[in-house]
């Protein structure tokens, strides 16, 4: 049984997206960084919690999966990112560059084709937060047709919680040991839903 995928985001997953009153969780410590390609002049500020270093860095050392970054972060999710938080160095995948102005321009997740294409017939769990319906639906449908799709979606204003890495190890478990279940996933964190995806 091939070992399945970890895609791993960042923004609305590693760092949230600030209140209303622009206030950040109180766990998440305040980095500036400099991201490939901006001036000196114009470093970005990001709230990473420290918490999710040895979080991630189990999951990822686990065996149970083999983790990519799946973020428009690109490179800088393993320079800067994930050497904030202590985590082992793992690759991305190489995300289009599109020119849009809403992250679903087709109703989904606009990353969801090109890492369908990349990911041919292999299992993968993928966290993010920002996953629609028809991404969940695209990930039963995947489910029933023998490629294992986990999709777990975390608050984007809470960030990733420990659950939500509890649900990828248990799925990822299940699968080592050969136990099949099935369940479409289309609740939100936020809005009382939970990590979802179908196995």
């Amino acid at each position: 049984m091939p070992r399945p995928y970890l895609l791993l985001d960042i923004d609305g997953v590693l760092i949230p997206f600030p209140a209303g009153d622009g206030s950040t969780p109180a766990t998440h410590v305040r980095h500036t960084v400099l991201p490939a390609g901006r001036r000196p002049a114009e470093p970005v500020s990001v709230w990473l919690d420290p918490s999710h270093g040895p979080l991630l860095a189990g999951l990822v050392t686990s065996g149970l999966v083999t983790p990519l970054w799946c973020t428009s972060w690109r490179g800088d999710a393993t320079t800067i990112i994930g050497a904030l938080l202590g985590l082992p160095v793992f690759p991305h995948l190489d995300l289009p560059r599109p020119q849009i102005t809403t992250s679903h321009p087709n109703g989904y997740l606009w990353k969801r084709d090109h890492v369908a294409q990349w990911l041919g017939g292999a299992p993968v769990a993928w966290i993010d937060d920002d996953f629609t319906d028809l991404d969940h639906i695209w990930a039963a449908e995947r489910t029933a047709g023998g490629s294992a799709t986990l999709l777990v979606q975390p608050d984007p204003y809470a960030g990733l919680q420990p659950s939500d890495v509890a649900a990828v190890l248990e799925w990822a478990r299940l699968r080592l040991t050969g136990a099949r279940g099935a369940g479409a996933c289309g609740g939100r964190r936020g809005a009382g839903g939970g990590g979802c995806g179908s196995w």
